[in-house]
């Protein structure tokens, strides 16, 4: 199942996606979750009853997909984990060897923009990079939790973008401010269920486009530290909760390692594609 949060008349909704239609669950009835949030808390009685609301919902409850505007599938998670260096081609390129514990740094939610909506390349730098990465959406409160069971505590899965200022990145020895710009990290277009995708969604190819170029083509059986062996490295330090996102790092190719370098600027058009997952596509803005 593919779930997607939209905005209408100033209010969130929730909606499930069907190709190009959504089905609004705010039309099918009060029990229905209204966020992705009170999705994953209902767990399977939720899931099965969204699903039976959406095989019989008539016309009046459908929309076209490309008339609404979209938010991040959680617009306010409680944590963004984020991982560095996860595929040996990028640490490479980066002059790192291949690291044996992951580089784990935080995001602030006010980084986050949705689907659609532009991603800012700030006043203050130029040095705009693209990283297409896989997301992880935690369903179960997880402390000490083993590679066995891991996945478990996973919901789902969603594309990110996670836009790095690199020279704002390089003037500390970590990595939170040039990560953390208003505006830089997109996330979505949707939510897609852990039973629609291959356990810890491996084996599925990765890429990002730059206006229709593509910069980083991979896939995710490439990461070092797998979302299974992630969480429980994760739940070893701190509590996961539920809606806790976690970015699961990018592949070669960004724009910083290219000779010449890459950046993004206003007027580009930004696409990361997860291969089952979907295309989670950003014009850029030079901010104002």
């Amino acid at each position: 199942m593919r779930l997607v949060a939209f905005e209408e008349n100033g209010a969130a909704r929730l909606g499930v996606c069907e190709d190009a239609t959504v089905v609004d669950l705010a039309t099918l009835g009060a029990d229905l979750p209204t966020d992705l949030l009170a999705f994953i808390a209902g767990g399977k009685p939720a899931h099965d009853a969204v699903a039976a609301a959406v095989r019989t919902a008539g016309a009046a409850a459908r929309r076209s997909l490309g008339d609404l505007r979209l938010l991040p599938p959680i617009p306010h998670p409680g944590k963004i984990i984020c991982l560095g260096l996860n595929y040996v081609d990028h640490a490479a390129e980066g002059g790192h060897t291949k690291p044996e514990y992951p580089s784990f740094f935080l995001r602030s939610d006010t980084s986050l923009v949705a689907a659609g909506e532009p991603i800012l390349r700030p006043r203050c730098s130029p040095k705009l990079d693209y990283e297409a990465e896989l997301v992880a959406v935690v369903g179960k409160t997880a402390r000490h939790v083993s590679k066995a069971n891991a996945l478990e505590y996973i919901a789902g899965y969603s594309c990110f973008n996670d836009g790095s200022i690199r020279d704002y990145q390089h003037f500390t020895g970590q990595w939170t401010i040039g990560k953390n710009f208003d505006r830089t990290g997109a996330f979505g277009p949707w939510f897609v269920t852990a039973d629609e995708l291959p356990p810890g969604a491996a084996g599925l190819a990765i890429q990002s486009r730059l206006n229709g170029e593509v910069m980083q083509s991979a896939n995710t059986r490439d990461m070092i530290f797998a979302v299974d062996e992630t969480v429980e490295l994760l739940t070893e330090c701190l509590t996961l909760e539920p809606g806790d996102v976690i970015s699961m790092g990018t592949p070669g190719g960004v724009g910083q390692a290219r000779k010449p370098p890459v950046f993004m600027k206003g007027g580009d058009v930004v696409e990361v594609e997860i291969e089952r997952v979907g295309v989670l596509q950003n014009p850029v803005q030079d901010e104002i």
